[in-house]
């Protein structure tokens, strides 16, 4: 029988109803409410969801407890970065809703047992100081990840550092940029950090490393990175630099002056002057500057003795790359030293011509020794020089006419004439060499022609009755001659050379013409043209 079924007697005590099963959905709330609203509450604020644990909400309690795993595994390890944007929005959200959700429930529910709502909501604001201190705790392990992280981009710098000093510098350049870009970066924008106040140590290893060569003596290859450390200071901030930002500039002068000395006289140096016209330009006021003059000259009379040795033709190429260079040198002090190599070189010019004739290097020899005569008129070894260049010419088509150095001086004693004449349609030059040394030129036959054989030519030529060949009389003492017949002009020129001894008591003739070859070719005859008769017959 239920509540309302039963039936009051007059005069009868009714029983007392039983409580009811849920809290009342109308109505005023239990009492209390506002504090345990305020507990509950903060409990769920510390992202424990204990607000619901203490209500009995499990569910919700478990809902929180999911929420604050996931921005845990969002957020931890602590990362440089740190945590995006979107977890923390949606977590504190989630937050939010769990403390309005806790303080709703809470407000209609009267709770039993021990649980009083002064002492939760003082729980809560304790609890409070835990993800507070989570912040704060998060914040220093962010501070130092991004610690770690500069410190690991200043690790990986130092590191390209060092394998970049084991290389040539044009092959390091780059990474030498790279790792200073790094540098830069810390020491700047990260001044404050561990990295940062490392800055300028690693500074300076970063100029040991790129000044390596420069310590080990290798002064031509420490110019150039000696040259872009004197650069740095126009891309870092010079304070991180201190007494590095001046430090390149004796360094380069002492290298570019001794790198410069080892090359003088180099023809690859040129016109530009090299390393030490730079010295020149970059320390004008340096000690090293004021000894290039000194230096110069001493190299050039170094090399001007040189030319009278074993190697002339070196110590002379030495002494032109010498004096192209030094006349371009900024400072007139040294470019006036130019002249100094003048007369060296006039002299290697003929000693080195002579060289490459001893040493059958004919084609050189004549070369050298025209370029001597063309060059230096008023040389009194002009003469001579020309001498030599006709041997050799001779000699590179006749070997035996190099054998030795034409004789310096005249022979004295009688001289046999030697008489040659051109039966060819085309003008002859004659070089010729033995006790005498000369060339003669004869101009072409009026009316000759070609010879169809070799026989018939050294039975016809100059044989023609009433015709008057071009000829010439050389006067020739006894002795082995070696001629060299060149017929024709510019780049169509034949020639054949032959030798023939001169004997005194005699009277010699000659006579050149041209053989037509199968190929329709004006070739000149390669026999020996010279006969003689005894002198008293001759005319």
């Amino acid at each position: 029988m239920s509540w309302d079924d039963q039936v009051f007697r007059p005069g009868s005590v009714p029983p007392v109803p039983p409580p009811p099963s849920r809290p009342p959905t109308v109505g005023p709330p239990p009492p209390g409410a506002t504090l345990r609203a305020v507990a509950a509450g903060l409990l769920n604020l510390t992202g424990l969801g204990l607000g619901h644990v203490l209500m009995g909400r499990w569910f919700r309690a478990v809902l929180c407890w999911v929420a604050t795993g996931v921005l845990l595994l969002v957020a931890l390890p602590a990362d440089p970065d740190g945590v995006a944007t979107g977890p923390i929005v949606g977590y504190v959200l989630v937050l939010v809703a769990a403390a309005v959700d806790g303080a709703r429930i809470a407000r209609r529910t009267a709770v039993g047992g021990s649980w009083r709502p002064v002492a939760a909501a003082g729980v809560g604001l304790v609890l409070l100081a835990g993800p507070a201190g989570g912040v704060v705790l998060y914040g220093s392990a962010q501070d130092e990840a991004i610690e770690q992280m500069l410190l690991d981009r200043l690790g990986e710098s130092d590191r390209t550092v060092r394998a970049a000093s084991g290389r040539t510098f044009d092959a390091a350049r780059a990474d030498y940029r790279s790792a200073l870009a790094v540098y830069r970066d810390l020491g700047e924008q990260h001044a404050g950090s561990r990295a940062g106040k490392l800055v300028p140590e690693r500074l300076n290893a970063y100029y040991e490393a790129v000044a390596a060569p420069y310590r080990q003596g290798r002064h031509c290859e420490a110019v150039a990175p000696l040259t872009y450390l004197r650069t740095v200071p126009d891309s870092i901030d010079p304070k991180l630099l201190g007494d590095l930002a001046g430090w390149p500039d004796g360094p380069l002068a002492t290298s570019l002056y001794a790198c410069g000395v080892s090359k003088l006289g180099d023809s690859a140096v040129g016109s530009s002057g090299g390393e030490l016209a730079e010295l020149l330009r970059t320390f004008p006021g340096s000690a090293q500057a004021g000894k290039v003059g000194p230096a110069v000259s001493k190299k050039i009379s170094e090399q001007a003795r040189a030319v009278s040795g074993s190697s002339p033709c070196p110590a002379t190429e030495t002494l032109r790359g010498l004096r192209a260079s030094v006349t371009s040198m900024p400072e007139k002090s040294v470019s006036a030293r130019a002249g100094e190599a003048d007369r060296g070189i006039e002299n290697g010019m003929y000693a080195c011509g002579v060289d490459r004739f001893e040493n059958k290097q004919f084609t050189e020899a004549r070369k050298t020794l025209a370029e001597f005569a063309t060059t230096y008129k008023k040389d009194r070894r002009r003469a001579r020089a020309r001498d030599i260049a006709i041997a050799s010419e001779i000699a590179d088509d006749r070997p035996a006419a190099g054998k030795r150095l034409p004789p310096a001086g005249r022979p004295g004693g009688s001289r046999m004439e030697l008489v040659i004449s051109n039966d060819a349609p085309s003008g002859v030059e004659i070089l010729y060499t033995g006790p005498v040394t000369g060339r003669v030129t004869l101009k072409a036959c009026g009316g000759c022609k070609r010879y169809g054989t070799e026989v018939s030519g050294s039975v016809l030529a100059c044989k023609a009755g009433g015709r008057s060949y071009p000829k010439v009389r050389l006067q020739l003492p006894a002795g082995e001659y070696h001629f060299l017949y060149k017929h024709g002009t510019g780049a169509n020129v034949d020639s054949y050379s032959s030798g023939s001894q001169i004997k005194p008591g005699y009277a010699y003739t000659s006579c050149t013409y041209v053989v037509e070859s199968a190929y329709g070719l004006g070739l000149p005859s390669p026999s020996d043209p010279i006969t003689f008769s005894p002198a008293s017959s001759s005319r």
